[in-house]
Protein backbone atom coordinates (compact mmCIF):
# COMPACT_ATOMS: atom_id res chain seq x y z
CA UNK A 1 0.00 0.00 0.00
CA UNK A 2 1.37 3.40 -0.36
CA UNK A 3 2.16 6.25 1.65
CA UNK A 4 0.24 8.90 -0.38
CA UNK A 5 -3.39 7.23 0.50
CA UNK A 6 -6.54 8.54 2.60
CA UNK A 7 -6.53 6.03 5.72
CA UNK A 8 -9.43 4.52 4.30
CA UNK A 9 -7.21 3.11 1.79
CA UNK A 10 -4.50 1.95 4.49
CA UNK A 11 -6.37 0.89 7.92
CA UNK A 12 -8.24 -1.38 6.91
CA UNK A 13 -5.66 -3.16 4.66
CA UNK A 14 -3.51 -3.08 8.08
CA UNK A 15 -5.83 -4.15 10.45
CA UNK A 16 -7.16 -7.22 8.18
CA UNK A 17 -3.59 -8.00 7.49
CA UNK A 18 -3.10 -8.11 11.32
CA UNK A 19 -6.07 -10.75 11.39
CA UNK A 20 -4.64 -12.99 8.47
CA UNK A 21 -1.06 -12.96 9.99
CA UNK A 22 0.40 -11.51 6.32
CA UNK A 23 2.34 -8.91 6.07
CA UNK A 24 2.30 -5.40 4.81
CA UNK A 25 5.12 -3.48 2.52
CA UNK A 26 4.71 0.18 1.87
CA UNK A 27 5.20 1.99 -1.49
CA UNK A 28 7.18 5.65 -0.58
CA UNK A 29 6.81 8.92 -2.12
CA UNK A 30 9.03 11.96 -2.85
CA UNK A 31 8.10 14.56 -0.30
CA UNK A 32 10.14 16.85 -2.59
CA UNK A 33 7.78 16.29 -5.78
CA UNK A 34 4.98 14.27 -4.29
CA UNK A 35 5.25 11.77 -6.99
CA UNK A 36 5.34 8.06 -6.09
CA UNK A 37 8.42 6.53 -5.80
CA UNK A 38 8.26 3.90 -8.25
CA UNK A 39 11.42 1.88 -7.16
CA UNK A 40 10.16 1.46 -3.91
CA UNK A 41 7.33 0.28 -5.34
CA UNK A 42 9.44 -2.33 -6.88
CA UNK A 43 11.39 -3.37 -4.03
CA UNK A 44 7.79 -3.99 -2.23
CA UNK A 45 6.70 -6.30 -4.68
CA UNK A 46 7.45 -9.94 -4.69
CA UNK A 47 6.05 -13.77 -5.59
CA UNK A 48 4.43 -13.41 -2.56
CA UNK A 49 2.80 -10.37 -3.03
CA UNK A 50 -1.47 -10.91 -3.28
CA UNK A 51 -2.83 -7.31 -3.41
CA UNK A 52 -1.27 -3.55 -4.06
CA UNK A 53 -3.56 -1.04 -3.08
CA UNK A 54 -2.85 2.41 -3.76
CA UNK A 55 -5.00 5.81 -4.65
CA UNK A 56 -5.84 7.05 -8.02
CA UNK A 57 -5.32 10.69 -7.28
CA UNK A 58 -3.79 12.11 -3.68
CA UNK A 59 -6.76 13.47 -1.79
CA UNK A 60 -4.39 16.26 0.09
CA UNK A 61 -1.50 16.42 -2.63
CA UNK A 62 -3.31 15.53 -6.16
CA UNK A 63 -0.45 13.50 -7.26
CA UNK A 64 -2.11 11.15 -10.15
CA UNK A 65 0.24 7.89 -9.82
CA UNK A 66 1.10 6.15 -12.93
CA UNK A 67 -2.07 3.31 -12.35
CA UNK A 68 -1.31 1.64 -15.82
CA UNK A 69 2.19 1.26 -14.89
CA UNK A 70 1.33 0.26 -11.52
CA UNK A 71 -0.92 -2.57 -12.26
CA UNK A 72 1.25 -3.82 -15.24
CA UNK A 73 4.01 -4.48 -12.32
CA UNK A 74 1.23 -5.91 -10.11
CA UNK A 75 -0.20 -8.54 -12.78
CA UNK A 76 2.83 -9.74 -13.40
CA UNK A 77 4.01 -10.46 -9.92
CA UNK A 78 0.68 -12.49 -9.50
CA UNK A 79 -1.26 -9.70 -7.34
CA UNK A 80 -4.60 -7.75 -7.69
CA UNK A 81 -4.82 -4.23 -7.87
CA UNK A 82 -7.38 -2.29 -5.87
CA UNK A 83 -7.42 1.54 -6.63
CA UNK A 84 -9.02 4.28 -4.22
CA UNK A 85 -10.38 6.49 -6.89
CA UNK A 86 -12.57 8.88 -4.45
CA UNK A 87 -10.24 11.90 -5.62
CA UNK A 88 -9.97 10.67 -9.03
CA UNK A 89 -13.50 10.15 -9.75
CA UNK A 90 -14.34 13.83 -9.06
CA UNK A 91 -11.94 15.20 -11.78
CA UNK A 92 -11.25 12.40 -14.74
CA UNK A 93 -12.99 9.90 -16.64
CA UNK A 94 -12.67 6.62 -14.96
CA UNK A 95 -11.44 3.70 -17.51
CA UNK A 96 -11.45 0.86 -14.96
CA UNK A 97 -10.16 -1.63 -17.97
CA UNK A 98 -7.60 1.38 -19.02
CA UNK A 99 -6.32 1.96 -15.76
CA UNK A 100 -5.77 -1.80 -14.98
CA UNK A 101 -8.03 -1.70 -11.76
CA UNK A 102 -8.78 -4.98 -10.74
CA UNK A 103 -11.22 -3.38 -8.57
CA UNK A 104 -12.20 0.12 -8.09
CA UNK A 105 -13.51 2.00 -5.42
CA UNK A 106 -15.25 5.66 -5.46
CA UNK A 107 -18.11 8.14 -3.89
CA UNK A 108 -20.89 9.99 -5.69
CA UNK A 109 -19.98 12.34 -3.11
CA UNK A 110 -16.82 13.89 -4.81
CA UNK A 111 -18.73 14.53 -8.16
CA UNK A 112 -21.74 16.50 -7.17
CA UNK A 113 -23.81 13.55 -6.29
CA UNK A 114 -24.94 11.82 -2.83
CA UNK A 115 -22.73 9.65 0.01
CA UNK A 116 -22.44 6.34 -0.74
CA UNK A 117 -20.30 3.55 -1.49
CA UNK A 118 -19.22 2.26 -5.31
CA UNK A 119 -17.35 -0.88 -6.05
CA UNK A 120 -16.97 -1.53 -9.38
CA UNK A 121 -15.00 -4.94 -10.63
CA UNK A 122 -15.47 -8.24 -12.64
CA UNK A 123 -18.25 -10.56 -11.83
CA UNK A 124 -15.99 -13.33 -12.19
CA UNK A 125 -13.65 -12.15 -9.85
CA UNK A 126 -16.39 -10.84 -7.26
CA UNK A 127 -17.79 -14.48 -7.30
CA UNK A 128 -14.66 -15.27 -5.54
CA UNK A 129 -15.02 -12.57 -2.29
CA UNK A 130 -17.38 -13.56 0.32
CA UNK A 131 -18.21 -10.93 2.64
CA UNK A 132 -20.29 -11.02 5.70
CA UNK A 133 -23.50 -10.84 5.13
CA UNK A 134 -26.87 -11.17 6.43
CA UNK A 135 -28.34 -14.54 5.96
CA UNK A 136 -31.53 -13.97 4.46
CA UNK A 137 -29.99 -11.86 1.61
CA UNK A 138 -28.92 -13.10 -1.89
CA UNK A 139 -25.86 -14.61 -2.27
CA UNK A 140 -25.77 -13.46 -5.95
CA UNK A 141 -23.08 -10.94 -7.61
CA UNK A 142 -23.60 -7.94 -7.07
CA UNK A 143 -26.71 -8.36 -4.04
CA UNK A 144 -23.99 -10.18 -1.30
CA UNK A 145 -22.25 -7.08 -0.73
CA UNK A 146 -25.20 -5.46 0.19
CA UNK A 147 -26.99 -5.45 3.86
CA UNK A 148 -30.54 -5.17 3.16
CA UNK A 149 -32.97 -3.09 1.19
CA UNK A 150 -30.91 -1.16 -1.89
CA UNK A 151 -30.65 3.19 -0.52
CA UNK A 152 -32.80 3.95 -4.11
CA UNK A 153 -32.47 7.36 -3.60
CA UNK A 154 -29.01 7.40 -3.22
CA UNK A 155 -28.72 5.51 -6.25
CA UNK A 156 -31.10 8.00 -8.67
CA UNK A 157 -28.91 10.94 -7.16
CA UNK A 158 -25.64 9.73 -8.33
CA UNK A 159 -27.56 8.99 -11.32
CA UNK A 160 -28.70 12.19 -11.88
CA UNK A 161 -24.56 13.69 -10.84
CA UNK A 162 -23.51 11.91 -13.67
CA UNK A 163 -26.20 13.20 -16.24
CA UNK A 164 -25.43 16.81 -14.88
CA UNK A 165 -21.98 15.93 -16.08
CA UNK A 166 -22.39 14.48 -19.04
CA UNK A 167 -24.59 17.88 -20.00
CA UNK A 168 -21.81 20.24 -18.80
CA UNK A 169 -20.77 20.84 -22.95
CA UNK A 170 -24.51 21.99 -24.72
CA UNK A 171 -25.62 20.76 -27.61
CA UNK A 172 -23.32 17.73 -27.62
CA UNK A 173 -24.68 14.22 -29.35
CA UNK A 174 -23.60 10.55 -28.70
CA UNK A 175 -23.87 8.59 -25.89
CA UNK A 176 -23.88 9.65 -22.49
CA UNK A 177 -20.07 8.02 -21.71
CA UNK A 178 -19.62 10.38 -25.19
CA UNK A 179 -20.71 13.39 -23.91
CA UNK A 180 -19.12 12.66 -20.51
CA UNK A 181 -15.76 12.52 -21.96
CA UNK A 182 -16.28 15.49 -23.56
CA UNK A 183 -17.68 17.39 -20.42
CA UNK A 184 -15.10 16.25 -18.06
CA UNK A 185 -12.23 17.40 -20.73
CA UNK A 186 -13.73 20.65 -20.79
CA UNK A 187 -14.02 20.84 -17.10
CA UNK A 188 -10.21 19.28 -16.61
CA UNK A 189 -9.25 22.45 -19.01
CA UNK A 190 -11.39 24.88 -16.88
CA UNK A 191 -10.00 23.63 -13.47
CA UNK A 192 -6.17 23.61 -14.54
CA UNK A 193 -6.22 26.87 -15.97
CA UNK A 194 -7.62 28.15 -12.66
CA UNK A 195 -5.05 25.86 -10.48
CA UNK A 196 -2.07 27.78 -12.49
CA UNK A 197 -3.97 30.94 -11.71
CA UNK A 198 -3.92 30.27 -8.17
CA UNK A 199 -0.08 28.61 -7.81
CA UNK A 200 1.18 32.21 -9.99
CA UNK A 201 -0.73 33.58 -7.39
CA UNK A 202 1.27 31.65 -4.44
CA UNK A 203 4.52 32.09 -5.64
CA UNK A 204 4.54 35.84 -5.86
CA UNK A 205 3.21 35.26 -1.46
CA UNK A 206 7.10 34.03 -1.61
CA UNK A 207 8.98 31.50 1.28
CA UNK A 208 5.99 32.46 3.64
CA UNK A 209 4.23 29.82 1.95
CA UNK A 210 4.94 26.55 1.23
CA UNK A 211 3.02 24.51 -1.42
CA UNK A 212 3.39 20.71 -1.14
CA UNK A 213 1.37 20.15 -4.09
CA UNK A 214 4.05 19.67 -7.24
CA UNK A 215 3.34 16.26 -8.94
CA UNK A 216 3.76 16.76 -12.89
CA UNK A 217 0.28 14.84 -13.12
CA UNK A 218 -2.29 16.17 -10.74
CA UNK A 219 -5.73 17.24 -9.81
CA UNK A 220 -6.50 20.73 -9.30
CA UNK A 221 -5.85 19.90 -5.29
CA UNK A 222 -2.94 22.55 -3.38
CA UNK A 223 -1.95 21.60 0.20
CA UNK A 224 -0.03 24.72 2.12
CA UNK A 225 1.40 25.89 5.13
CA UNK A 226 2.94 28.84 6.40
CA UNK A 227 5.92 29.34 7.74
CA UNK A 228 5.54 30.15 11.87
CA UNK A 229 1.65 30.29 11.31
CA UNK A 230 -0.95 28.08 12.16
CA UNK A 231 -2.98 27.11 8.99
CA UNK A 232 -6.24 27.04 10.69
CA UNK A 233 -6.09 31.00 11.35
CA UNK A 234 -5.87 31.38 7.63
CA UNK A 235 -9.27 28.72 7.63
CA UNK A 236 -10.86 31.12 9.78
CA UNK A 237 -9.41 34.45 7.68
CA UNK A 238 -10.30 33.62 4.71
CA UNK A 239 -13.68 31.80 6.06
CA UNK A 240 -14.48 35.44 7.44
CA UNK A 241 -14.34 36.53 3.65
CA UNK A 242 -16.25 33.85 1.95
CA UNK A 243 -13.40 31.62 0.98
CA UNK A 244 -13.50 27.87 1.89
CA UNK A 245 -10.40 26.39 2.12
CA UNK A 246 -10.06 24.22 5.20
CA UNK A 247 -7.25 23.47 7.33
CA UNK A 248 -6.49 19.92 8.59
CA UNK A 249 -5.24 16.55 7.81
CA UNK A 250 -8.23 15.53 5.61
CA UNK A 251 -7.95 12.17 6.59
CA UNK A 252 -4.65 11.22 5.30
CA UNK A 253 -2.89 10.51 8.00
CA UNK A 254 0.26 8.37 6.22
CA UNK A 255 1.18 12.01 3.87
CA UNK A 256 0.77 13.83 6.64
CA UNK A 257 3.60 11.75 8.54
CA UNK A 258 5.95 12.06 5.81
CA UNK A 259 5.35 15.57 5.11
CA UNK A 260 5.59 16.34 8.88
CA UNK A 261 2.83 18.27 9.29
CA UNK A 262 -0.22 18.50 11.45
CA UNK A 263 -2.10 20.36 9.65
CA UNK A 264 -2.01 22.20 6.60
CA UNK A 265 -4.35 24.36 4.22
CA UNK A 266 -5.79 22.66 1.44
CA UNK A 267 -8.00 23.97 -1.47
CA UNK A 268 -9.67 22.23 -3.81
CA UNK A 269 -11.27 23.51 -7.19
CA UNK A 270 -14.52 22.16 -9.19
CA UNK A 271 -16.36 23.02 -12.14
CA UNK A 272 -17.95 25.67 -10.69
CA UNK A 273 -15.38 27.75 -9.59
CA UNK A 274 -14.38 31.05 -11.18
CA UNK A 275 -11.14 32.88 -11.93
CA UNK A 276 -12.68 35.69 -9.26
CA UNK A 277 -12.98 33.12 -6.65
CA UNK A 278 -9.04 32.31 -7.05
CA UNK A 279 -8.80 35.78 -6.74
CA UNK A 280 -10.09 36.34 -3.72
CA UNK A 281 -8.73 33.27 -2.13
CA UNK A 282 -5.43 34.94 -3.10
CA UNK A 283 -6.38 38.37 -1.53
CA UNK A 284 -7.65 36.68 1.09
CA UNK A 285 -4.13 34.94 2.04
CA UNK A 286 -1.92 37.69 0.73
CA UNK A 287 -3.72 40.28 3.84
CA UNK A 288 -3.35 37.36 6.03
CA UNK A 289 0.15 37.07 5.83
CA UNK A 290 1.10 40.61 5.62
CA UNK A 291 -1.36 41.01 8.89
CA UNK A 292 0.41 38.29 10.63
CA UNK A 293 3.67 40.03 9.68
CA UNK A 294 2.98 43.18 11.56
CA UNK A 295 1.46 40.96 14.64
Amino acid sequence: MSRLDHDSNVRPWIQAAERAGVTVRWIDFDTTTAELDLESYERALSSRTRLVAVTAASNVLGTVPPLRRIADLAHAAGALLYVDGVHYAAHRLVDVAALGADLFVCSPYKFLGPHCGVLAAAPELLETIRPDKLTPSSDAVPERFEFGTLPYEMLAGATAAVDFLAGIVPGTDGTRRERLALSLAAVHEHETALRRRAEAGLRELGDVVTLYSAAVDRTPTLLMSFAGREARAAQVFLAERDVLAPAGSFYAYEPFVALKLDAALRVGLAPYNTADEIDRLLDGLNRWTAQTRRG
